[in-house]
This record gives C-alpha cells, structure tokens and sequence, in this order.
C-alpha cells in the first residue's frame, strides 16, 4: 500500500520546504523562497530573520510562512517563547513551530509543560502552532505524554523532530506516529528529519502523518514532477 499522490502540486501541498540555515544570505534565501513559489508548498519554515522578506515575495501565492520558536533546543523560559511567538504573528507569520521544553517532559512537570503551550497557543489567535518534540531524544512513554500534552493544550499539530536529531529509519517514524495517533488522536502529525527522496516521503505518508517537512521538499517534487509528468510519447495512428 502506497499514499496515492495524484501529481507534482499535491504532493507540494503536503510539504513544508524547510530551510533554517543560520549563515543564509539574503540573496540565497530570496532564491530559496522564488523555488518554493514555483512548486506551490503547503509552507516555508524559515528563521524569525527572514519572515517580512517571506511575506512579500510569497504576498500573491498561497504558501503559508511559517517560523520557529525555543529553536533547536526549547529551553527557553516560557514567557520568552511567548514574546517570540507575538512578534512573529506581527510579522505576519501565519505556523509558529515551538521546541518543547525537554527538561519539563524528561521530569514529568506536564502542568509547566501544558500551561507554557496553552499560553503560546492563546497569543497566537487563529494561527497554526506546531509543537516539535525530539523522539530520537526520549522514551515511547515520554512521545506518548508529550503528545497527550500537546492535543491538550490545543496546539494543532505535533512534530517529531527538529531535523538536528532525527530518526533515521522508517520504521522509526512510524513507531512515532502509531504512538501519537493512539495517545492523541486529533492532533495532526508531522514528520521531518533526513525525508530527502520521493520513496521516502510516500513512506511517511503512508505510514500516517499528514505533512512532511523536508529542506529537500524541491528536490522531491522536481524529480515527482520529471518521472511523471514529462515523459513525451508519440503514439504511431492506429490502423484497422
């Protein structure tokens, strides 16, 4: 069994182009962002720096800018993740990505670790907050809870790594997503980290997660879009 994927610009719309390159140049994220224009991804996730540059040359497509907060390690205090997250909304970002604090989860402190999200998710309004747990990093019990956690709180969706730590075989992920779709069933899932060719992404899709986050998103659907939408065939008349 495989994820039906139709063509190029459905399965764009299931990835969030991804690239967090602290030393990135203006120019060379400019160029990033006229990529993932051309294929139409559901997102960019990008570094809180660039998020007014993403809004206007993304103003007239429909790609959602998307930001991160506590990025990679989530251990800042929770009303800095709250002043973070309130400036990128003013920015206009429309998915705030926020790195859990591991310290809470790790010593089972899930009222800190509930209100810290809950408090996030309030300044956020209607904007999208995805919370990222490390799962290479923790016990199954460990993504069971911080799911539960997360669904609880209200954050709509759940991500199983930053990319810095991630699990690095299919079957890993799909440990993941079994695990946070029994523990919180109505959180939507998404998985990143080394998703970086098309076999591997439809894996994932299949498996269950419902957005794929890849800084290879562009790579993927090219070579999606060259296997089945370019071949040219000239089929010789049909005599009877």
């Amino acid at each position: 069994m495989v994820y039906n994927i139709k063509n190029s610009k459905q399965l764009a719309s299931l990835i969030n182009y991804t690239n967090l390159n602290n030393m990135i140049s203006e120019s060379e994220m400019k160029e990033f962002l006229e990529k993932a224009k051309e294929l139409n991804f559901h997102s960019v996730v990008i570094s809180p720096t660039y998020v007014p540059l993403a809004k206007e040359i993304l103003a007239d497509s429909d790609i959602k800018v998307g930001s991160v907060v506590g990025f990679p390690l989530g251990f800042d205090d929770t009303e800095s993740k709250i002043a973070a997250t309130q400036e990128l909304i003013k920015k206009g970002a429309d998915e705030i990505e926020v790195v859990i604090n591991l310290s809470y989860l790790k010593d089972e402190k899930y009222d800190l670790l509930e209100n810290e999200i809950k408090q996030i998710k309030e300044v956020m309004g209607d904007k999208i907050l995805k919370v990222i747990m490390e799962t290479k990093a923790l016990e199954d019990y460990q993504k069971a809870n911080a799911a539960k956690v997360a669904e609880n709180s209200g954050a709509d969706f759940i991500k199983n790594s930053t990319g810095f730590v991630s699990p690095n075989h299919i079957f890993e992920n799909v440990n993941d997503i079994n695990i946070i779709q029994k523990y919180a069933p109505k959180i939507k899932i998404e998985i990143c980290g080394g998703i970086n060719e098309y076999k591997f992404a439809n894996q994932i899709l299949t498996g269950g997660a419902d957005l794929i986050g890849s800084d290879n998103g562009y790579e993927i659907v090219k070579a999606y879009k060259d296997l089945r939408e370019n071949t040219q065939v000239k089929p010789k008349p049909i005599t009877l």
